[in-house]
């Protein structure tokens, strides 16, 4: 008289057992899902692969090599992805970097200021140059493509006018400092995550980072809710600007030298290169800090290793636009996946 009989309840029938949780497969959907999940398994497979070609690699010497290719250009990308989360970039940035230390050597052989107010000093005029670049985009409207392009030749003629293209060496009253700015083997490496460390939770943790991945992602939606937009923008302008001089200064102090052709238009793309490839959106509201210390990882790798091997560099620039396509590509289908596993 009973109603129907379910199916675990029928004669002949054993109610399903539950299939245990697929742990190892949830773990690794997870890790995939994180921004710096596929740069991360392309820089240990590099790693791998030029150790199995070359057993050097990996030598004590070489791995100095390898940080010293990274760090400076890792610091430039921290300020870059700040100001790609936001929806803007810095094209300037790498003749910041060559100016700062130029700089340091005026202020110091020339006027007598002690050698860290003279860094500070530098460090001060890169933000300055980041408050101008703000200004201009935010106040003005003008993309910041087109205002940092204009103040990249600036920088870059301002230098060369003033250093009459000559390299110089760092000022001898300075070289008390040279191991605490790059000179030691893993200085530059130590400032360097200092610096990602300290951005990274800067990025995630605080109501700065929060404000910047909503005036990247929603600029509209951002001011109706009352973030303070151009402040958010110019700041992060400012910050990319010192932390390209600060880059240059420790880059000349390991060279021991400061060369006018140094950084440019190099440094720039290799840190924006390194800020894509790492994680970061190009579109604005989404990017990782640790990503682009990856990303700069990872191309510190390919020309260490191209070295190594005896491949010449002229391919690299292939390897690098196949690496930003390819992980642009992977950005948008881990962006799917992310916003699938939320819904």
């Amino acid at each position: 008289m009973g109603g129907p009989v379910s199916e675990a309840e029928a004669p002949g029938t054993e109610a399903a057992a539950p299939r245990p949780p697929r742990r190892l497969g949830r773990a690794a959907d997870a890790f995939l899902r994180r921004r710096e999940a596929t740069i991360l398994v392309v820089a240990v497979a590099l790693l791998i692969y030029f150790q199995s070609a070359r057993s050097e690699f990996l030598s004590n010497d070489n791995l100095v090599n390898i940080s010293q290719g990274t760090a400076p250009y890792a610091i430039i990308a921290v300020g870059e992805v700040l100001l790609l989360v936001s929806g803007e970039i810095d094209l300037s940035a790498g003749m910041v970097f060559t100016l700062a230390p130029f700089l340091m050597h005026y202020l110091v052989d020339y006027y007598g200021m002690y050698p860290i107010i003279a860094i500070v000093v530098a460090l001060l005029a890169g933000a300055v140059i980041g408050l101008l670049n703000g200004a201009v985009t935010v106040l003005l409207r003008v993309p910041s493509f087109v205002t940092t392009l204009g103040t990249m030749f600036l920088v870059q003629g301002i230098t060369l006018t003033t250093s009459h293209a000559y390299p110089a060496e760092i000022p001898p009253a300075a070289q008390g400092l040279a191991g605490w700015f790059g000179h030691a083997d893993w200085s530059e490496l130590i400032w360097c995550l200092l610096i990602v460390a300290f951005f990274h939770l800067v990025l995630i943790r605080t109501r700065w980072g929060l404000h910047t991945v909503a005036v990247g992602g929603n600029l509209l939606g951002a001011s109706e809710a009352g973030i303070k937009v151009a402040r958010i923008k110019v700041g992060n302008f400012m910050v990319t600007g010192a932390l390209a001089a600060f880059a240059g200064i420790l880059e000349a102090f390991r060279t021991s030298t400061i060369d006018p052709s140094s950084g440019g238009t190099g440094a720039m793309f290799t840190a924006v290169s390194a800020a894509v490839i790492g994680g970061t959106a190009l579109a604005g509201g989404s990017g990782t800090v640790i990503g682009a210390l990856l990303g700069a990882l990872v191309l510190a790798e390919l020309q260490n290793g191209f070295n190594l091997i005896g491949i010449s560099a002229n391919p690299f620039n292939i390897i690098l636009g196949v690496a930003i396509l390819v992980s642009m590509i992977l950005n948008v289908h881990l962006a799917r996946l992310r916003r699938a596993g939320r819904s």
